[in-house]
């Protein structure tokens, strides 16, 4: 059972309404993350804990 990696640019459009509010609340998440990472005194420690 072999997955096969599409071409790009992929023929159907993912941007559909579904896709485009997830993306605004991950965006919105993130924007939250970063905010609360610059309060932490060595943001390293965040990073390091990434690849765990």
């Amino acid at each position: 059972m072999n997955y096969k990696i599409p071409l790009l640019p992929l023929v159907e459009d993912i941007e559909s309404k579904a896709v485009l509010k997830k993306a605004a609340k991950a965006h919105q998440a993130l924007a939250e993350l970063k905010g609360i990472v610059a309060t932490i005194p060595n943001e390293s420690i965040l990073i390091n804990t990434l690849s765990l």
